[in-house]
């Protein structure tokens, strides 16, 4: 009988497999519960029309705003490419390192140089462990010289900074803040943040900060997000006491443009070739993998935790070699249009059906009138052009059991309107920019 978690795949460099098991569409009712965090937006996205949910950093979230028999995701899709969004992102939970230590800790836990970060400026980056794992990739804003946060991807990295600090015993305190961001996404968020804000939010920078005040509350805004879209976080302070005011003024002041409430754009993010942890990656990922090589230094003097791990790792790419078995790609492929999320990760087989991937993320592109996906492969399959099949479920193959052809394609699948550093490299080997 064969494995129903498809061994063919060789998953051999980690300790859990991921679980391939082909279960579907199973249909189950999410239980609101006090085990789970409500977000101080909660209620507000529910008045917007939010009908599903996830959990995410132990937090609900919503996913979902346009039923699928009006048009589903793909009417959010059209909203964030072509006016303005607004998303409840409270799940993004901001883990603060605040003290005269701060700096230090903070290069210390990461990867890239921290030093480099000037106040009133943030940039993307990631934390791992010692065999140099991806334990969390967040948006890390410096607020002031001593003050950081982390605005955190799907992982409890709030109990690992805590638990650094008990042995290195760095001068900081190290607690998670009442602030809670919501993102302002598409080609017009620009104009609504500036009538919102004031004409000077025009020249916030990417990955720059404004402090200032929205519908009287006191908020932080940077030019970031997740899509490939122009667009900006806003991060609200004190936010059990002031999420409707923010985002009530947004609402209001977003009218004239268009404004929709949307769930996160997972269809644009994939397109702009972003990664989401815990879904195209976790802590048995190495950076190396997902082509997050520049988040490496060459050139960091100073000690990190998984920097022993990644210059092994660096040594032997430099030598020609690879030492992974499996790397993740962008590839195109036939089928049915896909306007949802994925339940399952597909298989990815060779042209003469061997078992040898799966894809992570998947979605239709209209832009690119194709599939699009971002998926793990054996290294030796992994050159741009190399050709494959991707075994669909019933509902989006052309002919049940037939799976359908596909092809490595360079990344990103669309150019971001603006230089986004959160993309997929082609090259694993780029050298470390800031």
């Amino acid at each position: 009988m064969t494995n129903p978690n498809h061994p063919s795949v060789d998953q051999s460099d980690r300790e859990v497999p991921i679980n391939l098991r082909q279960s579907g569409r199973t249909p189950v009712q999410m239980l609101i519960s006090t085990r789970v965090r409500k977000s101080p937006f909660w209620h507000l996205s529910h008045e917007a029309g939010c009908w599903r949910a996830t959990v995410y950093n132990r937090i609900y979230h919503p996913r979902g705003y346009i039923k699928p028999e009006d048009g589903g995701a793909m009417v959010e899709y059209e909203a964030l490419v072509n006016r303005v969004t607004m998303w409840n992102v409270a799940v993004e939970r901001q883990i603060r390192v605040k003290g005269p230590d701060a700096e230090a800790f903070t290069d210390f836990v990461i990867t890239r140089d921290a030093t480099k970060i000037k106040p009133g400026n943030g940039k993307y980056a990631i934390l791992c462990n010692d065999k140099g794992g991806v334990l969390n990739d967040p948006v890390l804003l410096r607020l002031t010289e001593d003050e950081f946060w982390f605005s955190i991807s799907d992982s409890d990295l709030l109990l690992w900074l805590q638990g650094v600090n008990i042995s290195k015993k760095y001068n900081v305190v190290i607690d998670e803040i009442d602030v809670c961001p919501v993102q302002i996404q598409g080609p017009l968020s620009e104009d609504l943040m500036a009538k919102l804000a004031g004409e000077e939010l025009r020249e916030v920078p990417y990955y720059g900060i404004m402090e200032t005040k929205i519908g009287g509350a006191d908020v932080v805004i940077s030019q970031t997000g997740f899509t490939g879209e122009k667009g900006y976080e806003i991060y609200v302070r004190d936010a059990h006491e002031n999420a409707e005011k923010v985002w009530n003024a947004v609402l209001e002041g977003g009218e004239e443009f268009g404004l929709m409430v949307i769930a996160p754009a997972h269809h644009r993010r994939i397109a702009a070739g972003i990664l989401s942890w815990g879904q195209d990656l976790d802590h048995e990922t190495s950076p190396f993998q997902v082509n997050l090589s520049y988040q490496v230094p060459r050139n960091k003097e100073a000690d990190y935790i998984g920097k022993e791990a990644l210059e092994a790792q660096r040594a032997v790419i430099d030598a020609g070699d690879f030492p992974f078995k499996m790397r993740m790609v962008g590839l195109t492929f036939g089928g049915k249009q896909i306007t949802d999320y994925a339940p399952d990760f597909w298989l990815i087989a060779d042209e003469d059906g061997n078992d040898m991937g799966y894809i992570t993320s998947p979605w239709w592109s209209p832009e690119l009138n194709t599939n699009i996906g971002l998926g793990w492969v054996p290294w030796s399959s992994s050159d741009t052009g190399t050709k494959l099949q991707v075994r669909l479920p019933d509902e989006y193959s052309e002919s049940s059991g037939v799976s359908v052809p596909g092809v490595v394609v360079d990344l990103p699948f669309r150019e971001s309107v603006t230089p986004n550093i959160r993309e997929v490299k082609k090259d694993v080997g780029l050298d470390y920019a800031e």
